[in-house]
């Protein structure tokens, strides 16, 4: 007993000095200099965020902080409600702030130059500016799910929100200084500015995709809709775009459920995009070969349940390619049977579904795998109902199925450069999922769809384009709704070594529920103008 007193105060002296330290050594003397009067903080300079081809999408912006000395004011009423236009602050506000201090307390900050020239007109004493940055978006709106925003937390702070400005905000926002002033010796810790970040997007991919994202919304008339482009074999992520989106140069304007990024926080049903994935897995396991055929001869029976064909027609013996090419439920059940209930589940985590892929950006979810299986989910999640995924999960393993097997990290940061020092971000493999020749096969069979399955009408002549349609009836309390639907369309090209894997989603399209009919046009809409920007040769 005494032993373990004895343990717990020195325990607990040992926390004491250790926190004691942590104070002096790394807080320094901030602490100290903080409590005295006349010290000021020394904002640093948010670091930059840049495209990889060197468009800004991030810079700062000359701002001012007024700030008042209520004990020189001559008037404290009249300045108030010569300021209170101005700034568009109510009265009582203003008068609350100068009641805060006698010596010297902030009005107003973020105020631009037209509104500072008006102030310094009225040639009243007492108050003040001091120059600081504020963040401002060149583009806009064009990369906001990507971007975030810079917001304020309850002291006043910059403070990154959602995006990169979320996940990055510790490397952005840099370290603060602080100046003692008033006394004989003054003291001066200066500021160290923030990092500035290279992203690997491209701001000319970035508008395709929104430009693709505008013509979508126009024509199909979602209610939501996405884009992300990729490198296959780095999953360096080249853009990415949801409508609609929001200015976060305005962003307290907008609806704050605009703010999350559906690409990453959206949790849903994928549809048939998914079938790669199994028949990728069943040929890696040798369930079926690249010559095997299944019987579509009628409905699958599963749990006093029927499971059909899109069309609830049925074409008897087919090939595996054919059962993609015709996006058959009923043949993708049977392919999942031969690879067997307990392989699925293996190759659902091996494909990294369930967890998050780590992709630098505030807000992603993990999906949604179930816990407790029953024999209709293993039939049902072969054609992709049953299971919630996001998008970044489904260009990750897509991916991973074009590039030779490896499952990458999505990331959008290239470089982060403080002060003279560069970091480069590097590709991160996360596990080999299947072998390169399984991957030829179903590339092959990708293209096939292409080339004969339903979306043909808009294939791109000279060019092996490889693609899969979606079509998700969306769960509601419990039941599909039929008229509800996320429609998708995956693809790449060239066939041999992919430049670019990209995804449309389109959720609850009005002018049509099938990924064919909406979704798919809207890729090889932006695919011909990224096969002319990256300069993609005609195959034979």
């Amino acid at each position: 007993m005494k032993e373990k007193i004895l343990f717990f105060f020195v325990s607990l002296l040992f926390a004491i000095i250790v926190t004691r330290l942590f104070f002096l050594q790394i807080i320094g003397l901030n602490i100290p200099l903080l409590k005295q009067k006349g010290v000021r903080k020394i904002p640093p300079t948010r670091g930059e965020i840049i495209g990889i081809k060197g468009t800004k999408l991030a810079v700062n912006k000359v701002s001012y902080t007024l700030f008042a000395q209520p004990e020189i004011i001559s008037s404290e009423s009249k300045l108030i409600n010569k300021l209170s236009p101005l700034l568009e602050i109510e009265p009582s506000s203003l008068g609350a702030k100068l009641k805060k201090s006698k010596k010297w307390v902030i009005l107003a900050k973020g105020i631009d130059i037209e509104t500072r020239k008006k102030i310094e007109k009225l040639k009243e004493k007492g108050i003040g500016f001091q120059t600081e940055m504020k963040r401002f978006y060149p583009e806009a709106s064009l990369s906001a799910h990507l971007l975030g925003f810079v917001g304020k937390n309850s002291e006043g702070d910059d403070v990154g929100y959602f995006g990169i400005e979320g996940y990055y905000n510790q490397e952005l926002r840099g370290l603060e200084g602080f100046v003692k002033t008033g006394e004989e010796n003054s003291q001066t810790i200066p500021a160290e500015d923030g990092a500035t970040l290279i992203l690997n997007v491209d701001a000319s991919i970035q508008e395709m995709a929104r430009d693709g994202l505008l013509y979508a919304m126009e024509h199909y008339k979602p209610k939501k809709a996405c884009i992300t482009i990729a490198d296959p074999y780095t999953l360096q992520i080249k853009a990415l775009a949801c409508l609609p989106d929001y200015s976060p140069n305005e962003y307290w304007k907008y609806d704050t459920s605009l703010f999350t990024n559906p690409v990453i926080s959206q949790v849903y049903e994928p549809g048939s995009v998914f079938k790669p994935l199994i028949v990728a897995a069943a040929l890696q396991e040798k369930a079926i070969t690249k010559d095997s055929t299944v019987n579509e001869d009628k409905p699958v029976s599963v749990g006093g349940h029927l499971i059909r064909t899109w069309d609830n027609k049925y074409e008897g013996k087919m090939t595996i390619s054919h059962v993609l090419e015709r996006s058959s439920n009923v043949g993708m059940v049977k392919i999942g049977r031969k690879l067997g209930e307990k392989k699925i589940l293996e190759y659902i985590k091996k494909f990294g579904f369930g967890k998050k892929t780590g992709i630098d950006l505030q807000g992603e979810a993990r999906g949604k795998v179930k816990k407790r299986w029953y024999p209709i989910d293993y039939d049902t999640v072969t054609f992709g109902q049953g299971i919630g995924v996001t998008q970044i999960q489904l260009v990750r393993a897509l991916s991973s199925v074009i590039n030779g097997g490896k499952l990458l990290r999505p990331y959008v940061v290239n470089k982060i450069i403080t002060g003279n020092e560069e970091r480069k971000i590097n590709p991160q493999e996360q596990g080999q999922v299947i072998k390169n020749f399984v991957s030829k096969i179903v590339k092959q069979y990708l293209y096939n769809v292409v080339e004969k399955g339903e979306v043909k009408r808009y294939k791109i002549e000279g060019y092996k384009i490889g693609g899969k349609t979606g079509t998700a009836q969306i769960p509601t309390k419990g039941k599909y709704d039929f008229n509800k639907t996320v429609a998708s369309f995956v693809g790449f090209t060239p066939l041999d070594h992919p430049r670019f894997i990209m995804l449309v989603t389109l959720f609850e399209p009005e002018a049509s529920p099938w990924g064919s009919e909406t979704a798919a046009p809207v890729f090889f809409r932006v695919a011909k103008r990224l096969i002319v920007y990256y300069g993609i040769n005609k195959e034979e």
